[in-house]
Protein backbone atom coordinates (compact mmCIF):
# COMPACT_ATOMS: atom_id res chain seq x y z
CA UNK A 1 0.00 0.00 0.00
CA UNK A 2 1.44 3.35 -1.00
CA UNK A 3 2.22 6.08 1.62
CA UNK A 4 -0.43 8.29 0.06
CA UNK A 5 -3.14 5.73 0.76
CA UNK A 6 -1.93 5.30 4.35
CA UNK A 7 -2.29 9.02 5.12
CA UNK A 8 -5.83 9.26 3.74
CA UNK A 9 -7.57 7.67 6.79
CA UNK A 10 -5.60 9.98 9.07
CA UNK A 11 -6.86 13.07 7.20
CA UNK A 12 -10.43 11.75 7.39
CA UNK A 13 -10.11 11.21 11.14
CA UNK A 14 -8.74 14.75 11.55
CA UNK A 15 -11.67 16.15 9.58
CA UNK A 16 -14.16 14.31 11.78
CA UNK A 17 -12.38 15.56 14.91
CA UNK A 18 -12.46 19.25 13.90
CA UNK A 19 -16.11 19.06 12.86
CA UNK A 20 -17.25 17.36 16.07
CA UNK A 21 -18.40 18.95 19.34
CA UNK A 22 -16.05 21.48 21.00
CA UNK A 23 -13.61 20.22 23.55
CA UNK A 24 -14.23 20.82 27.24
CA UNK A 25 -12.24 23.51 28.97
CA UNK A 26 -9.31 22.09 30.86
CA UNK A 27 -9.32 22.67 34.61
CA UNK A 28 -6.20 24.69 35.46
CA UNK A 29 -3.67 23.00 37.69
CA UNK A 30 -2.87 24.57 41.05
CA UNK A 31 0.53 26.23 40.98
CA UNK A 32 2.45 25.23 44.08
CA UNK A 33 4.35 28.53 44.44
CA UNK A 34 1.17 30.63 44.12
CA UNK A 35 -0.75 28.36 46.50
CA UNK A 36 1.95 28.74 49.16
CA UNK A 37 2.01 32.56 48.91
CA UNK A 38 -0.54 32.97 51.71
CA UNK A 39 1.56 35.49 53.64
CA UNK A 40 2.06 37.63 50.54
CA UNK A 41 -1.67 37.64 49.86
CA UNK A 42 -2.46 38.45 53.51
CA UNK A 43 -0.10 41.43 53.50
CA UNK A 44 -1.83 42.78 50.39
CA UNK A 45 -5.26 42.30 51.95
CA UNK A 46 -4.17 43.95 55.23
CA UNK A 47 -2.78 46.92 53.35
CA UNK A 48 -6.04 47.37 51.43
CA UNK A 49 -8.33 46.77 54.43
CA UNK A 50 -6.39 49.10 56.74
CA UNK A 51 -7.05 50.02 59.55
CA UNK A 52 -9.16 46.87 60.12
CA UNK A 53 -7.05 43.70 59.60
CA UNK A 54 -8.35 40.70 57.69
CA UNK A 55 -9.43 37.45 59.32
CA UNK A 56 -8.40 33.88 58.81
CA UNK A 57 -7.48 32.30 55.52
CA UNK A 58 -10.57 30.71 53.92
CA UNK A 59 -8.83 28.81 51.13
CA UNK A 60 -7.75 29.38 47.54
CA UNK A 61 -8.82 28.60 43.99
CA UNK A 62 -6.84 28.17 40.77
CA UNK A 63 -7.99 30.72 38.19
CA UNK A 64 -5.57 29.78 35.38
CA UNK A 65 -2.09 28.45 34.89
CA UNK A 66 0.14 30.04 37.57
CA UNK A 67 -2.79 32.19 38.80
CA UNK A 68 -4.34 31.51 42.24
CA UNK A 69 -6.85 33.53 44.29
CA UNK A 70 -6.63 33.43 48.09
CA UNK A 71 -9.67 34.26 50.23
CA UNK A 72 -9.60 35.88 53.68
CA UNK A 73 -12.35 36.64 56.14
CA UNK A 74 -13.51 40.28 56.29
CA UNK A 75 -13.73 41.59 59.87
CA UNK A 76 -15.27 44.94 58.99
CA UNK A 77 -18.68 45.07 60.76
CA UNK A 78 -20.13 46.95 57.78
CA UNK A 79 -19.35 44.02 55.44
CA UNK A 80 -20.50 40.92 57.29
CA UNK A 81 -20.45 37.87 55.07
CA UNK A 82 -17.94 39.41 52.63
CA UNK A 83 -14.42 38.18 52.00
CA UNK A 84 -11.18 39.56 50.65
CA UNK A 85 -9.97 37.98 47.41
CA UNK A 86 -6.28 38.37 46.57
CA UNK A 87 -5.09 37.03 43.23
CA UNK A 88 -1.40 36.15 42.94
CA UNK A 89 0.55 34.99 39.91
CA UNK A 90 4.02 34.39 38.59
CA UNK A 91 5.58 34.52 35.18
CA UNK A 92 6.54 31.40 33.26
CA UNK A 93 9.79 29.85 34.56
CA UNK A 94 9.95 32.49 37.33
CA UNK A 95 10.05 31.83 41.04
CA UNK A 96 8.88 35.19 42.38
CA UNK A 97 5.14 35.43 43.05
CA UNK A 98 3.49 38.85 42.74
CA UNK A 99 0.05 40.24 43.63
CA UNK A 100 -2.25 40.84 40.67
CA UNK A 101 -5.31 42.35 42.39
CA UNK A 102 -7.07 42.61 45.73
CA UNK A 103 -10.85 43.06 45.91
CA UNK A 104 -13.72 42.63 48.36
CA UNK A 105 -16.28 40.06 47.21
CA UNK A 106 -19.64 39.05 48.69
CA UNK A 107 -20.04 35.61 50.18
CA UNK A 108 -23.08 33.37 50.40
CA UNK A 109 -24.40 35.19 53.48
CA UNK A 110 -23.41 38.73 52.43
CA UNK A 111 -25.95 41.53 52.60
CA UNK A 112 -26.35 42.90 49.07
CA UNK A 113 -28.26 45.84 47.68
CA UNK A 114 -31.54 44.97 45.95
CA UNK A 115 -31.59 44.59 42.20
CA UNK A 116 -31.79 47.85 40.28
CA UNK A 117 -35.28 48.73 39.12
CA UNK A 118 -35.63 51.30 36.29
CA UNK A 119 -37.31 54.56 37.17
CA UNK A 120 -40.29 53.91 34.93
CA UNK A 121 -40.97 50.62 36.73
CA UNK A 122 -40.66 52.21 40.18
CA UNK A 123 -43.19 54.90 39.38
CA UNK A 124 -46.58 54.53 41.02
CA UNK A 125 -49.89 56.31 40.46
CA UNK A 126 -49.89 59.64 42.26
CA UNK A 127 -46.14 60.24 42.00
CA UNK A 128 -46.48 62.70 39.13
CA UNK A 129 -46.68 66.37 40.13
CA UNK A 130 -46.58 69.81 38.48
CA UNK A 131 -43.53 70.14 36.27
CA UNK A 132 -42.81 66.38 36.14
CA UNK A 133 -42.61 64.73 32.73
CA UNK A 134 -43.37 61.03 32.19
CA UNK A 135 -42.41 59.87 28.69
CA UNK A 136 -44.46 57.03 27.23
CA UNK A 137 -42.59 54.17 25.57
CA UNK A 138 -43.19 53.78 21.82
CA UNK A 139 -44.29 50.16 22.35
CA UNK A 140 -46.63 50.86 25.27
CA UNK A 141 -49.39 48.24 25.07
CA UNK A 142 -51.93 50.74 26.37
CA UNK A 143 -51.68 52.81 23.18
CA UNK A 144 -52.25 51.99 19.50
CA UNK A 145 -52.19 54.00 16.25
CA UNK A 146 -55.34 56.03 15.88
CA UNK A 147 -56.20 54.70 12.43
CA UNK A 148 -56.36 51.11 13.74
CA UNK A 149 -58.93 51.78 16.45
CA UNK A 150 -62.12 52.00 14.38
CA UNK A 151 -65.40 50.84 15.89
CA UNK A 152 -68.70 50.96 14.02
CA UNK A 153 -70.63 51.33 17.26
CA UNK A 154 -68.70 54.44 18.35
CA UNK A 155 -70.80 57.52 19.09
CA UNK A 156 -74.09 55.84 18.18
CA UNK A 157 -76.42 57.51 20.65
CA UNK A 158 -79.95 58.86 20.67
CA UNK A 159 -80.57 62.56 20.26
CA UNK A 160 -82.90 62.66 23.25
CA UNK A 161 -82.78 61.17 26.74
CA UNK A 162 -85.06 58.25 27.36
CA UNK A 163 -84.65 58.44 31.12
CA UNK A 164 -83.63 54.82 31.58
CA UNK A 165 -85.89 54.52 34.63
CA UNK A 166 -84.81 57.85 36.16
CA UNK A 167 -87.50 60.28 37.18
CA UNK A 168 -85.47 63.30 36.14
CA UNK A 169 -82.32 63.87 34.09
CA UNK A 170 -79.75 66.67 33.88
CA UNK A 171 -81.12 69.81 32.28
CA UNK A 172 -79.27 72.08 29.91
CA UNK A 173 -78.76 74.62 32.69
CA UNK A 174 -77.42 71.99 35.05
CA UNK A 175 -75.07 70.73 32.36
CA UNK A 176 -73.75 74.24 31.68
CA UNK A 177 -73.18 74.90 35.37
CA UNK A 178 -71.25 71.63 35.74
CA UNK A 179 -69.19 72.43 32.66
CA UNK A 180 -68.29 75.88 33.98
CA UNK A 181 -67.37 74.43 37.38
CA UNK A 182 -65.15 71.76 35.90
CA UNK A 183 -63.47 74.14 33.50
CA UNK A 184 -62.61 76.66 36.22
CA UNK A 185 -61.42 73.98 38.66
CA UNK A 186 -58.33 71.78 38.94
CA UNK A 187 -59.35 69.88 35.79
CA UNK A 188 -59.25 72.99 33.60
CA UNK A 189 -56.48 74.73 31.67
CA UNK A 190 -55.55 77.06 34.55
CA UNK A 191 -54.42 74.31 36.93
CA UNK A 192 -50.72 74.48 37.97
CA UNK A 193 -50.00 71.07 36.48
CA UNK A 194 -51.55 72.10 33.16
CA UNK A 195 -49.39 75.23 32.93
CA UNK A 196 -46.20 73.12 32.77
CA UNK A 197 -47.60 70.30 30.62
CA UNK A 198 -45.88 69.52 27.28
CA UNK A 199 -49.23 69.36 25.41
CA UNK A 200 -52.98 69.42 25.91
CA UNK A 201 -55.20 66.48 26.77
CA UNK A 202 -56.98 66.75 23.42
CA UNK A 203 -53.88 65.33 21.70
CA UNK A 204 -53.20 62.63 24.32
CA UNK A 205 -53.91 58.99 23.58
CA UNK A 206 -55.27 58.47 27.10
CA UNK A 207 -57.99 61.10 26.64
CA UNK A 208 -61.48 59.52 26.39
CA UNK A 209 -64.13 61.93 25.12
CA UNK A 210 -67.42 62.22 26.95
CA UNK A 211 -70.74 61.61 25.19
CA UNK A 212 -73.28 64.22 24.21
CA UNK A 213 -72.65 67.94 24.15
CA UNK A 214 -69.90 67.72 26.81
CA UNK A 215 -67.62 65.82 24.43
CA UNK A 216 -66.69 69.09 22.74
CA UNK A 217 -64.85 70.33 25.84
CA UNK A 218 -64.39 67.43 28.29
CA UNK A 219 -63.14 63.89 28.51
CA UNK A 220 -61.87 61.36 31.04
CA UNK A 221 -58.20 60.61 31.72
CA UNK A 222 -57.34 56.92 31.38
CA UNK A 223 -53.65 57.04 32.34
CA UNK A 224 -53.06 55.34 35.69
CA UNK A 225 -49.88 57.36 36.29
CA UNK A 226 -51.57 60.73 35.72
CA UNK A 227 -52.88 62.62 38.76
CA UNK A 228 -56.31 62.94 37.05
CA UNK A 229 -56.74 59.25 36.27
CA UNK A 230 -60.45 58.42 36.14
CA UNK A 231 -61.46 62.08 36.42
CA UNK A 232 -63.10 64.50 34.02
CA UNK A 233 -60.59 66.93 32.45
CA UNK A 234 -60.97 69.63 29.85
CA UNK A 235 -59.56 69.14 26.39
CA UNK A 236 -57.06 71.96 26.95
CA UNK A 237 -55.94 70.55 30.32
CA UNK A 238 -52.62 68.71 30.50
CA UNK A 239 -49.98 67.01 32.62
CA UNK A 240 -46.53 65.48 32.31
CA UNK A 241 -47.96 62.01 31.58
CA UNK A 242 -48.99 62.98 28.04
CA UNK A 243 -48.82 60.02 25.69
CA UNK A 244 -46.56 61.85 23.24
CA UNK A 245 -44.04 63.12 25.80
CA UNK A 246 -40.70 61.85 24.52
CA UNK A 247 -38.06 63.84 26.41
CA UNK A 248 -37.15 64.30 30.04
CA UNK A 249 -36.16 67.81 31.22
CA UNK A 250 -32.85 68.42 32.93
CA UNK A 251 -32.70 67.46 36.58
CA UNK A 252 -31.69 70.99 37.52
CA UNK A 253 -31.54 74.29 35.72
CA UNK A 254 -28.90 76.95 36.29
CA UNK A 255 -29.89 80.42 37.30
CA UNK A 256 -29.37 83.20 34.75
CA UNK A 257 -25.90 84.79 34.87
CA UNK A 258 -25.45 87.80 37.11
CA UNK A 259 -23.78 90.76 35.37
CA UNK A 260 -21.95 93.31 37.46
CA UNK A 261 -22.90 96.67 35.94
CA UNK A 262 -21.47 98.82 38.78
CA UNK A 263 -17.80 97.96 38.82
CA UNK A 264 -15.24 97.71 36.03
CA UNK A 265 -11.78 96.27 35.44
CA UNK A 266 -8.86 98.30 34.08
CA UNK A 267 -7.42 96.58 31.00
CA UNK A 268 -4.21 97.88 29.33
CA UNK A 269 -4.47 98.78 25.65
CA UNK A 270 -2.46 100.62 22.98
CA UNK A 271 1.32 100.70 22.64
CA UNK A 272 1.92 101.40 26.31
CA UNK A 273 0.68 98.33 28.14
CA UNK A 274 1.69 99.73 31.52
CA UNK A 275 -0.16 103.06 31.29
CA UNK A 276 -3.45 103.01 33.21
CA UNK A 277 -6.63 104.09 31.45
CA UNK A 278 -8.55 107.08 32.71
CA UNK A 279 -12.29 107.17 33.34
CA UNK A 280 -13.10 108.97 30.06
CA UNK A 281 -11.40 106.25 28.03
CA UNK A 282 -13.60 103.74 29.74
CA UNK A 283 -16.73 105.72 29.07
CA UNK A 284 -17.07 107.17 32.59
CA UNK A 285 -17.04 110.91 33.32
Amino acid sequence: MSPQRQSSPARSAAARTTSGPPRRTRTPAVDAACAEAVDLARDAADDTARPIPVGEHLGFRAEADRVVTHYFECLDPAYRGWRWAVTVTRASRARNVTVSECVLLPGDEALLAPAWVPWLERLRPGDLGPGDLLPTAPDDVRLAPGFTQVDDSTDREAQWELGLGRVRVLSREGRDEAAARWYEGVAGPRAPIAASAPAQCSTCGFFVCLAGGLRQVFGVCANEYAPDDGRVVSADHGCGAHSEAVSIPAASEHNPPVIDELGYEIVPSGDDDTAPLDDEALGHS
